[in-house]
């Protein structure tokens, strides 16, 4: 059972003590895979209001930056199918108080659009790519795009980005037996593998219960072939990294089902259509469009924001199946 403690002063604190730096604004619904473990069907509109426009988001950012917000990270769906991507992320790059500015994508169009990305503010790639082998990636994703992903991946590496990682999610059977081809992978790159351990949402519990694996599977064989924990860095994501002194590269692990999994949670999110989620599995979001639309209305933003952060549970209930409002992670960016 965990008490809330007493408010603090932090405006971006909640009754927990934790420290909230860091949000994930998705930019779109979309997306142009069709990945098994998230959208095996492919996205289908739904004709609902579209999603937040340049001005609204920079407003948002504007606000969580006054608040002390100093990373974002841009998802999906996949953001790179907004064709105002470029003007997106320079909005937030130019948004006094924000320090990294961050994408997770899919990786097809990298080596067409990174550079104008980077040249616009972006500072962080997260790139999605399940598998090293290409006749696996293809039966996962549903494309047979690995090749030009690679290419935007060497091509980010090229361009000095401050940071490149790549999120494979772990998947028994379809997977699980890729570890040491992707060792050899980080032996000369300078990159973060991340894998994710495989969540239950609202439409995939069969799929669910064929592919989940423990990520703890991977910690062990980690551990035996000499890899070692990292200290974690204030504002990271929820990985926890490993190092091994003949690899340039490193191994994060992401093990939303282990214990205490939640109490180093940094980060909120909102919704491509301007709904502030206080966590990925929450049972509500909270509107903040309407507040987004006149500057006039920045004071009632901030209020709504700090508000709502009182209402933030201790941890997720993944543990007994409740899988929140989320459908699919594509509706939300993960």
């Amino acid at each position: 059972m965990h008490e809330r403690a007493a408010p603090a002063e932090d405006p971006l604190t909640d009754g927990f003590g934790r420290r909230f730096p860091y949000l994930r604004l998705s930019l779109t619904e979309a997306c142009n895979f069709s990945c098994s473990y998230c959208l095996p069907n492919g996205y289908q509109a739904d004709g609902r209001p579209r999603f937040l426009e340049v001005d609204e988001i920079g407003r948002l950012v504007s606000a969580f930056a006054t608040l002390g917000m100093h990373k974002i990270r841009l998802t999906g769906g996949e953001p790179s199918l907004r064709k105002d991507l470029d003007a997106i992320i320079k909005r937030v790059a130019d948004v006094p108080g924000i320090r990294k500015v961050a994408i997770t994508t899919n990786g097809t169009l990298l080596p067409r659009r990174l550079p104008g990305w980077h040249r616009a503010g972006l500072t962080a790639l997260n790139v999605s790519m399940d598998s090293l082998r290409r006749d696996r990636f293809h039966a996962i994703t549903g494309h047979d795009r690995l090749p030009e992903i690679l290419e935007g991946l060497a091509l980010a590496q090229a361009l000095g980005m401050e940071s490149v990682k790549v999120n494979a999610v772990l998947l028994r059977g379809l997977n699980d037996d890729e570890l040491p081809a992707w060792m050899d992978f980080l032996r000369d790159r300078p990159i973060s593998v991340r894998f994710i351990e495989l969540m239950r949402t609202g439409d995939n519990a069969d799929y669910f219960e064929r592919h989940h694996l423990r990520a703890s599977v991977v910690v062990e064989q980690l551990l035996a072939a000499g890899w070692r924990l990292r200290p974690r860095a204030a504002d990271a994501g929820p990985a926890q990294e490993y190092t091994h002194p003949d690899h340039r590269g490193r191994i994060g692990v992401i093990a939303p089902y282990s214990k205490d999994f939640c109490q180093g949670c940094n980060r909120l999110r909102v919704t491509a259509r301007g709904d502030l989620r206080l966590c990925l599995f929450g049972e509500f979001g909270v509107p903040l469009r309407a507040l987004l639309q006149h500057d006039d209305d920045r004071d009632a933003l901030l209020a709504r924001i700090t508000t709502q952060l009182g209402l933030k549970a201790a941890g997720h209930g993944l543990h007994q199946n409740q899988t929140g409002l989320v459908p699919n992670l594509a509706s939300i960016g993960g």
